[in-house]
């Protein structure tokens, strides 16, 4: 039994042994871990410090700056839908002046063509007239100058002897 005893005690002791290094182990990674939070701390809280002002500065300015922001977009708005009005009517009134513009050209351009048909009536029915005058008086001269026809010239054929074959 003296053995067993031995034998537990020492696996009890060598259990204590154990558990002492890993306890100094553990000690030794919680101040390094303790050590670099503290660096880390030292390094960043600064900078948390700092930006934290910077907000507190900067945070109004940016309030301010988006309510201008928003005034100025309100005005453009605004600007632009009366510089759109003002082109609509713009626009308006140059196809109302257009209308106009064609109305009154097609009036007058149908006027041109209705006095240029009057004109043209009433100098070619006096040209006709007179060139129908002409026309008797050079035939009748002619009639006059060439005497009575022979018997001869009233039975000349239309057609040449040598166009029997050719049907038209």
């Amino acid at each position: 039994m003296l053995v067993f005893v031995a034998c537990t005690g020492a696996a009890v002791l060598m259990q204590a042994l154990v558990l002492l290094a890993m306890y100094i182990a553990m000690r030794k990674a919680i101040k390094m871990a303790q050590a670099q939070i503290d660096e880390l701390r030292v390094n960043v809280l600064p900078v948390v410090k700092d930006t934290k002002d910077l907000l507190t500065s900067v945070g109004p300015k940016l309030d301010s700056l988006a309510g201008d922001f928003a005034v100025i977009t309100r005005g453009l708005r605004t600007q632009g839908s009366l510089y759109k009005a003002s082109a609509d009517d713009i626009v308006a009134k140059v196809n109302r002046q257009a209308s106009r513009v064609d109305l009154m050209l097609t009036n007058v351009l149908d006027m041109v063509d209705r006095a240029s048909a009057v004109v043209a009536d009433v100098v070619s029915v006096p040209i006709r007239q007179l060139s129908a005058v002409a026309a008797f008086a050079k035939a009748a001269v002619g009639s006059f100058r060439a005497g009575p026809a022979p018997a001869e010239a009233a039975h000349q054929p239309t057609h040449s002897p040598a166009d029997k074959d050719l049907f038209v």
